[in-house]
């Protein structure tokens, strides 16, 4: 069912329960990404309320909940980094303005109507490329989970300093860490229907550092602080000339890794609902959400996968939901805010921690090693280069290897759909007729068959076929069974009936119409080949192939 209007007040309770159960869920995890990120809780906050409100007002996927998630936390957490390292002053606003950046390139995305080529990526480079994200937050929260601040250099900074860490650990804050973890892992089933467990973990490990570790004496338990209520500060674009080209690259990996999150997890919602999202019109909402927090001193968001399940679940089905959620979280923003003061780092820590293991495709990554170990190759190469060297890199150099190998499997069956044959053959489909026409003209005509899509690694298997039949007097080129011809395979052709012209032989094309024939006329094949010898059957072709050797015999005996 294709989606033609978002919102619409029929569901009205059914989007209410299921907004407000979204914000029930959305609250932890908004303010652990803002942590993580380095942008602070507020900005995890503000982006949860700004792109779930605008991602669902604009968006073409109703049941979508979108907020800050996990793979577009770990992009804005590297671009909050490095801007803050080179410009201590202004780099957290250039992060801001990277987001926005983002937002713009995402509704470019949609305006040219790419969506539907974003997640045409192959699986084992979206597995590994997810599994990367998930390997990145697992690292990034030790430090916290432990009581201990992140070192900088990311994964490879966390590994250096590893020894030290555990050194110096908490063991307080380790222990509220662990206590989430427990709580997240061992939460039952039943009970995720009436509280998600990310809040339950919130409330027992917030209780437990309040009630039994505030009057001990050790060394403070580190907490998010206290949030300023109220509307956020406006955040103008900040850029220097020296920084534009890294955020530019920045804003472009974030809103291609954005647009990727989002559509995959619109897929999970078409399959809940049964309805069809509009992919170029989500794009251009997720930028303008995107825009719209950037603007206001929020991370970098996409479609959530648990938010939008937990929301379904819950009845949510068009736009209200997303926008009934997102007013639920503003609420406790303006003036509730306060009450998140005591919120322990570890606490948070584990629950990013959490999402990181759940992120990583446990599942494929038991099996794909049983499909093949080219597969796994990709999968575990884009993992290393997702986690080591940059993440658009790994999506690359996946889809890079990952497209090679499909066009060398393909090649292989195309290279046996190309038959040179000058007798009557069983290895293509064939009258008794046409059989028996070739089998009179003695050799003497090569009927050169094609099946199939012609893409460019064909063209060396039609050179090869054609170069091992040296002797004939008419070629017969059959292109009936052939819906697309590449440049190459075109040229290839080309090669085989000039060599049969220069060589003093007929030629004739059989069956080529449509956009094959269009492309022979614009590569100059027409003018090779005259009028009458462009036939539209096979059988007419060796009709009159054979026609043509009896006249040059008859003309070798005269």
């Amino acid at each position: 069912m294709k989606i033609t209007n978002t919102i619409h007040f029929r569901n009205l309770k059914g989007d209410i329960f299921g907004g407000l159960t979204a914000a029930v869920v959305a609250l932890p995890m908004a303010l652990a990404f803002g942590i993580a990120s380095g942008a602070g809780a507020s900005a995890g906050l503000w982006g949860a309320i700004l792109i779930g409100f605008f991602a669902s007002l604009f968006g073409g996927a109703p049941s979508l909940i979108s907020e800050p998630t996990g793979p577009m936390t770990v992009i804005i957490t590297a671009v909050i980094a490095e801007l803050m390292a080179n410009n201590p002053e202004t780099g957290l606003a250039m992060a801001f303005t990277v987001v926005m950046m983002a937002g713009v390139f995402q509704i470019l995305f949609g305006v040219l109507r790419l969506g539907k080529y974003i997640t045409m990526l192959p699986y084992n480079v979206i597995s590994g490329f997810m599994t990367g994200i998930g390997v990145i937050l697992i690292f990034l929260q030790i430090a916290p989970f432990i009581g201990q601040e992140t070192p900088p250099g990311g994964v490879i900074g966390v590994i250096k300093a590893f020894p030290e860490l555990i050194t110096n650990l908490s063991p307080w804050e380790t222990f509220l860490g662990w206590i989430t973890l427990g709580i997240l892992f061992f939460y039952p089933s039943k009970l995720k229907k009436l509280m998600p467990p990310q809040l339950v973990a919130l409330v027992i490990g917030t209780g437990i550092s309040l009630l039994f570790f505030r009057d001990l004496d050790i060394r403070t338990i580190a907490t998010i602080g206290e949030i300023t209520p109220g509307l956020p500060e406006l955040h103008l674009p900040t850029f220097t000339p020296g920084t534009l080209r890294l955020m530019f690259v920045n804003a472009m990996v974030l809103g291609m890794v954005g647009s990727i999150d989002c559509l995959l997890t619109c897929l999970v919602a078409d399959s809940l609902t049964r309805t069809e999202h509009q992919s170029n019109k989500e794009l251009i909402g997720q930028g303008i959400a995107n825009l719209m927090t950037g603007l206001c001193g929020g991370i970098a968001g996409s479609g959530a996968t648990t938010a939008t399940v937990v929301s379904i679940q819950a009845g949510g089905r068009t736009a209200l939901a997303g926008i009934s959620r997102a007013l639920a979280l503003l609420i406790v923003v303006l003036w509730a805010a306060p009450l998140t003061s005591g919120i322990p780092l570890a606490v948070l820590a584990g629950i990013v921690l959490k999402v990181g293991i759940d992120i990583i495709d446990w599942g494929f990554l038991k099996r794909v090693h049983k499909i093949s170990w080219k597969a796994a190759g990709i999968v575990y190469s884009v993992v290393l280069l997702t986690v080591f060297v940059d993440l658009m890199v790994a999506v690359a150099v996946g889809v890079f290897i990952a497209n090679i190998l499909t066009i060398e499997r393909l090649d292989e069956l195309q290279s046996q759909s190309v038959k040179a044959i000058t007798d009557a053959d069983d290895q293509i489909v064939m009258t008794e007729e046409e059989k028996a026409i070739l089998d009179l003209a003695n050799g003497r005509v090569l009927l050169f068959h094609l099946s199939g899509p012609m893409i460019f690694g064909v063209a060396k298997a039609i050179s090869r076929e054609h170069g091992a039949i040296g002797s004939y007097d008419v070629l017969i080129v059959d292109l009936s069974e052939v819906p697309i011809l590449g440049v190459t395979s075109s040229l290839a052709i080309e090669n085989a009936i000039q060599e049969a012209i220069d060589d003093g032989r007929e030629a004739i094309v059989v069956g080529a119409t449509g956009k094959v024939k269009r492309r022979l006329e614009k590569l100059g094949i027409a003018g090779l080949i005259p009028d009458h010898h462009w036939m539209g059957d096979r059988l007419t072709a060796l009709k009159e192939g054979l026609q043509m050797v009896r006249q040059q015999q008859g003309s070798q005996i005269g």
